[in-house]
C-alpha cells in the first residue's frame, strides 16, 4: 500500500473567522504579497531582503541552485547579522526602545534597551575575541533563557563564528555528543537556572561532559545566575561577569558573506549520531525577519511581543532572537515555567507588560484547557491582538478554546508550520488577509511553494492526503547537515530529487488548505484503513471531558494494528467517572465523530503525557508501552518519571 493511501484523512472544518475590516486595513501583510511572489518569486525575496536588512555590500545574485540540493542565496552580498539586530536600530535613533523585558522565575526583572543590548554584545564580542574566537569557530551555548544567552548568541554571530545552542535540560552525555560533533572551541554556560521554584545546575553537566579531558574545548565561560556551588577548573573556567567588566563596548561589526555559517542546531533524535542542522546568514535572516513581521503583523512602535520558546530550539532562534531583533521589536523573555509560582503566571506576565502578540505551543494550550478557563479569566488579556501556535498540529477544539478564552473571541490565530530544517515559517495564515480555520495550517506564506504528493510524486488534489513537500528552494533553508553532505541528501532529497520531503503527512481539504497530520510514522493501518493520529486525537479533544490526548497504533493479531489512546481529563472531570466509564464514552464518541474503524481498542486515563523539552508528545514511547515492550531511550523527555507512571498504570 502506497504512502499516499496510508495518510488519507477525513478532516473537515466549516468554521471560518475572517479578519475584521479594521484589522485588515491596518495589517502589515497584505494580499498583494502573494501576487508579487507569484509573479517573480526570486525577485520577491530579493526585494524583501533589501528592504528588511542592511547589506554592507549589496548582493547582485539572488539564488544559485546550480548544484541542488545545495543552495546559495544572495551569495555575493555581505552583511553582519548582529549589526542588523542591534547597531542599525541605535543608528536610526531607536536606542531607547526596550528590546527585552526579562522576567525571572523568582520575580526579578530587567528592561534592556537596544542601546544597552548593543553595548553588551560589543563587550561580549571583544571578550570572545580576546579568548581567541575567530570566524568559523564553534561555540556551544548551554544556558537558561537569560539576556546573557541572547547576548552570547549575538556576540558569536558578530564575529562570524558559529553558535550551537543546547537546551539546558539536555544531559551531559547529549551535551558531549554535540561538543564533539561541532568540535567546539568554547562553551558558554551558567552555574544554574531557576525551574519550578528551585535551582537546576548546569555547570556540573559541562564538567561531566568534559571530564575525560579529550575535548576541543579550550575555555568555559560561566554566567552567575543560580548562586549554586560549582566546581572550578583553573585555566579553563572563567566567570562571565568578571571577564566582561574590563571590556570596551567599542567594536566594529565586520561584514561577512551571506553564506557564512551562522549556527548549527542539533535535532533531538534519540538514536544515532546527532544531526547538526546548518543555517547560514543572509537568506536565513531575510526569511526570519519577513515572516516575523508579516505573520505576526508586527508594528514595532507599539507592539509587545512574546514567544514562549526556549532558545535551545529553532523557534527560539528565529522568533525570540533573530526575527524580532532584526525587526526592532520589543519582546518579553521569561526564564521559568508557566505554572510557577502559580498556574496563571503566563497570563499575569501578559497583563503586566501589555503583551499584544503571543506565540506558544498547542501542548501548552491544552494544558491550560485542562486547568480550566477560570485561571486566565482572572487576568486582563485585552492587550492581545494576535495569537500564534507552533510545534505540532493543533486540535480544532484547542484552537477554539485559545480564540475564545485567551483571544476574547476576536483575536486572529496564526497556526504556523515549519521545522528546524526550514529555518522559518513556511505555512501560515496572514492575520490581515486569511479567513482562519480551526486546526488547519492553511496556506504557504508568499514566496514559498509546497505541495502534497503521492509516493510517486503525483499531486493528490483537494480532499486527499499525501506527503508534504517543498517544491522550490527558500531563503532560510538548511544548507546541510554539519560535515555530512551524504546524510543531508539521503534524509531530505532522496525521495523526490530537487523537492524537499518534510517527513510529514498532510491533507488538502476542499478549499486546498493544508492540514498537517504529523510525521508519516504517526499513521496507523487499521484493518487496511490508514488513519492519522491527529485525526483521532482531534476527535478525542473535542469531547467535553478531554483536555489532551495521544494516540498510537499498537500491534493487533486481528486488525494488524489497534488504536490505543492515552487521555488527560479536564480537572473538573477528574475522578467523576471510573476509567472504564471514561473509556466507554470516548470510544463511542470517536465512533460517532469518525467511524467505527477509528474507535480506540483501549483508552487509558493518565495524569500527564511524555513530552520532549520542546513540548512534543513522544508517541514512540507510548507505542512501546501499548505493545508491552521495555520503554526505549527517554533522555529527551522533560520528565522521565511520567513515562514510568504511565507504564505502571497500564501494567496494572
Amino acid at each position: 500500500m502506497s504512502k499516499e493511501q496510508q495518510i488519507d484523512s477525513l478532516l473537515h472544518e466549516e468554521r471560518r473567522f475572517p479578519p475584521s475590516a479594521e484589522f485588515a486595513a491596518q495589517a502589515i501583510g497584505q494580499a498583494s504579497l502573494y501576487e508579487q511572489a507569484s509573479d517573480d518569486r526570486e525577485g520577491f525575496w530579493a526585494t524583501q531582503s533589501r528592504e528588511l536588512l542592511h547589506w554592507h555590500k549589496p548582493f547582485t545574485e539572488v539564488l544559485d541552485w546550480s548544484n541542488p540540493p545545495f543552495a546559495k542565496w544572495f551569495a555575493d552580498g555581505t552583511l553582519n547579522v548582529a549589526y542588523n539586530c542591534l547597531d542599525r536600530h541605535v543608528a536610526a535613533g531607536l536606542g531607547d526602545r526596550v528590546a527585552l523585558h526579562f522576567e525571572g522565575e523568582p520575580g526579578d526583572r530587567r528592561d534592556i534597551t537596544y542601546a544597552e543590548l548593543t553595548s553588551e554584545v560589543k563587550k561580549a564580542a571583544n571578550l570572545l575575541s580576546s579568548l581567541g574566537l575567530t570566524q568559523g569557530d564553534r561555540v556551544i551555548i548551554y544556558m537558561p533563557l537569560l539576556p546573557e544567552a541572547i547576548i552570547a548568541m549575538l556576540a558569536v554571530a558578530r564575529l562570524g563564528a558559529i553558535h550551537s545552542v543546547v537546551f539546558g535540560g539536555f544531559s551531559a552525555e547529549s551535551l558531549r555528543a554535540r561538543i564533539d560533533d561541532a568540535e567546539a572551541k568554547m562553551v558558554i554556560t551558567a552555574d544554574g537556572g531557576n525551574r519550578k521554584g528551585s535551582v537546576f545546575p548546569l555547570k556540573a553537566a559541562v564538567d561531566q561532559a568534559l571530564a575525560d579531558g579529550k575535548t576541543s574545548v579550550e575555555k568555559v565561560l560561566v554566567v552567575q545566575r543560580g548562586g549554586n556551588e560549582v566546581e572550578w577548573t583553573s585555566g579553563r573556567d572563567l566567570w562571565w561577569h568578571e571577564e566582561m567588566t574590563p571590556m570596551s563596548d567599542d567594536h566594529r561589526a565586520e561584514a561577512f558573506e551571506a553564506e557564512n555559517p551562522l549556527f548549527i542546531l542539533y535535532t533531538s533524535g534519540t538514536t544515532g549520531k546527532p544531526k547538526g542542522i546548518l543555517h547560514t546568514s543572509g537568506g536565513y535572516l531575510t526569511q526570519a525577519s519577513f515572516t516575523h513581521k508579516n505573520v505576526f503583523d508586527l508594528h514595532p512602535e507599539t507592539d509587545v511581543y512574546w514567544c514562549t520558546a526556549d532558545i535551545g530550539w529553532i523557534t527560539g532562534h528565529s522568533y525570540v532572537v533573530y526575527g524580532p531583533l532584526a525587526n526592532g521589536a520589543t519582546q518579553v523573555i521569561y526564564e521559568g515555567t508557566p505554572d510557577t509560582p502559580h498556574p496563571g503566571r503566563w497570563w499575569e506576565i501578559i497583563e503586566k507588560y501589555g503583551v499584544s502578540i503571543f506565540y506558544t505551543a498547542p501542548t501548552a494550550i491544552r494544558t491550560f484547557m485542562k486547568l480550566g478557563r477560570e485561571i486566565p479569566q482572572k487576568f486582563d488579556l485585552s492587550s492581545l491582538r494576535v495569537l500564534g501556535t507552533v510545534g505540532e498540529p493543533i486540535n480544532p477544539e484547542a484552537w477554539m478554546w485559545y480564540r475564545e478564552v485567551i483571544g476574547g473571541n476576536t483575536t486572529p490565530i496564526v497556526d504556523t508550520w515549519w521545522q528546524t530544517e526550514t529555518g522559518a515559517i513556511m505555512i501560515s495564515a496572514l492575520p490581515g488577509v486569511t479567513s482562519t480555520k480551526p486546526g488547519s495550517a492553511q496556506v504557504p506564506i508568499p514566496g514559498i511553494c509546497v505541495d502534497v504528493l503521492t509516493e510517486d510524486g503525483q499531486q493528490v488534489g483537494p480532499e486527499a492526503g499525501g506527503l508534504l513537500v517543498i517544491t522550490e528552494p527558500w531563503p532560510s533553508m538548511l544548507r546541510g547537515i554539519w560535515r555530512d553532505p551524504e546524510r543531508f541528501q539521503e534524509t531530505y532529497w532522496s525521495m523526490f530529487g530537487t523537492r524537499y520531503f518534510a517527513g510529514d503527512g498532510a491533507h488538502l481539504d476542499k478549499d486546498s488548505d493544508v492540514w498537517l497530520l504529523g510525521r508519516v510514522d504517526d499513521v496507523m493501518n487499521i484493518s487496511g484503513h490508514r488513519l492519522s493520529t491527529m485525526e483521532i486525537e482531534s476527535a478525542l479533544v473535542a469531547h467535553p471531558m478531554t483536555a489532551e490526548a495521544a494516540v498510537v497504533g499498537a500491534h493487533d493479531d486481528t486488525t494488524g494494528q489497534a488504536v490505543v489512546a492515552f487521555v488527560i481529563l479536564k480537572s473538573r472531570f477528574a475522578g467523576t467517572l471510573s476509567d472504564e466509564e471514561v473509556s466507554h464514552q470516548l470510544r463511542a464518541w470517536v465512533g460517532e465523530q469518525i467511524g467505527a474503524i477509528a474507535k480506540p481498542k483501549r483508552v487509558f486515563v493518565v495524569a500527564e503525557l511524555p513530552k520532549t523539552r520542546s513540548g512534543k508528545i513522544m508517541r514512540r514511547l507510548l507505542r512501546d508501552i501499548a505493545e508491552g515492550r521495555d520503554v526505549g531511550d527517554t533522555t529527551t523527555l522533560m520528565d522521565a518519571s511520567v513515562i514510568r507512571t504511565i507504564s505502571d498504570s497500564v501494567n496494572e
